[in-house]
């Protein structure tokens, strides 16, 4: 399986002025945007550490998932939840010839933690060997910032002000994440139960 995320949150969508009210940053100054570029990296890098530890997508934008063989023909699972809608699914050949899906042959089941493409009838059609199929869809909860859950947004805010506050520390260990992070972002984490987990 591969993932790509073909369109990213535009900058517009960024909460940069909550951010700056959130650091106390001073306002009312000529340059009050000058550090705009600066919380803008750290908002995108909050936001897809909380997208990694959580899989879900934040802020709604369109992804494609390829894989090489269903793992369940009748329903594959999908990586990002949650998931708006699926534009197509294409079959593509080991000689790179594409067919796409006809829409009525498969049906999107919603899930905040496990989204499926689902066959309407007893399978959905096999891939070509050595080939693949792709999977494009939008995922997110909403196009604004103000669409995602309140408690993933503050997460958001209180990772990225850490990212900020911490900039210049080498010492902090790799993944470090703030306890209140952590605990704002817990119940939206997929918990696998049973062998093989």
């Amino acid at each position: 399986m591969m993932l790509v995320e073909e369109t990213q949150v535009p900058d517009a969508a960024l909460p940069i002025e909550a951010l700056t009210r959130h650091l106390r940053l001073g306002s009312g100054f000529a340059e009050d945007d000058l550090q705009d570029s600066v919380l803008a990296s750290f908002l995108r890098a909050s936001m897809a550490a909380i997208e990694a530890r959580t899989g879900k997508a934040l802020i709604t934008r369109g992804f494609v998932v390829t894989f090489a063989q269903w793992r369940n023909a009748q329903a594959q699972g999908l990586p990002v939840a949650p998931i708006q809608s699926i534009s197509d699914v294409t079959y593509v050949d080991r000689f790179g010839a594409t067919t796409t899906l006809d829409a009525s042959a498969y049906r999107l089941q919603k899930d905040n933690f496990e989204p499926k493409l689902k066959s309407t009838s007893t399978a959905l059609p096999a891939i070509p060997s050595e080939g693949a199929v792709e999977i494009r869809f939008d995922a997110g909860f909403g196009p604004a910032f103000e669409d995602v859950p309140s408690d993933l947004a503050q997460a958001v805010l209180l990772l990225a002000a850490h990212y900020y506050e911490y900039r210049d520390e080498t010492a902090l260990s790799q993944g470090c994440m703030p306890f209140g992070v952590t605990s704002l972002i817990a119940r939206y984490r997929l918990v696998r139960v049973g062998t093989g987990a």
